[in-house]
């Protein structure tokens, strides 16, 4: 595991682990990634915790989005499904996640969209936790952002350890995931 650093402005440490904001030109990192169209294929049949997909409006709006990693609109239709980001990473790149395999609530449209409009930093309204992964798919740790210009320093911090492979950007008020960054 990896020995935690003196907090920076705007992020602090968290153990094992507003309005989009654009991201800057000198970055580590690559753009927020959505849940792969394919993955959304199947989701929006059967979730990945086996249940079917329930398709309703949703009245209000405001929810994160994650195929298209914005918020809702009311009256759009939409999804809340289960879903195992680390899972199906794994299975991706051949390996077992083990104890770290989890799945967790996310929204996604009901149909097809066209994903995201741009690469500006999406959900960065409210306290976030940038968790680390290795290519083995364990936890390295994290770090609580408390402010929107406090990503870009959490990335940097978290992509200048070679162990990390990818980061899982999640809300910290139910851990729900969000979307993934991975290194250039």
């Amino acid at each position: 595991m990896t020995t935690p650093t003196a907090a920076r402005p705007g992020v602090r440490t968290a153990r094992p682990v507003p309005a989009a904001q654009p991201l800057p030109a000198a970055r580590h990192l690559a753009a927020a990634l959505p849940i792969p169209a394919e993955a959304l294929d199947e989701l929006r049949s059967t979730d990945d915790a086996g249940r079917p997909a329930v398709p309703g409006v949703d009245e209000e709006g405001g929810a994160p989005l994650r195929c298209c990693l914005r918020r809702s609109e009311p009256g759009e239709s939409t999804a809340l499904v289960s879903y195992a980001p680390l899972r199906r990473w794994a299975a991706g790149t051949g390996v077992d996640p083990g104890p770290y395999d989890e799945q967790g609530p996310v929204f996604i449209h009901a149909r097809a969209c066209p994903g995201p409009a741009g690469d500006a930093l999406p959900f960065t309204d409210a306290h976030r936790t940038v968790r680390r992964y290795s290519a083995d798919g364990r936890i390295l740790g994290g770090r609580l952002v408390e402010d929107p210009g406090g990503f870009e320093a959490a990335f940097a911090e978290a992509f200048a350890d070679p162990e990390v492979a990818l980061v899982h950007v999640r809300a910290v008020e139910y851990g729900c995931f969000l979307y993934e960054v991975r290194r250039r």
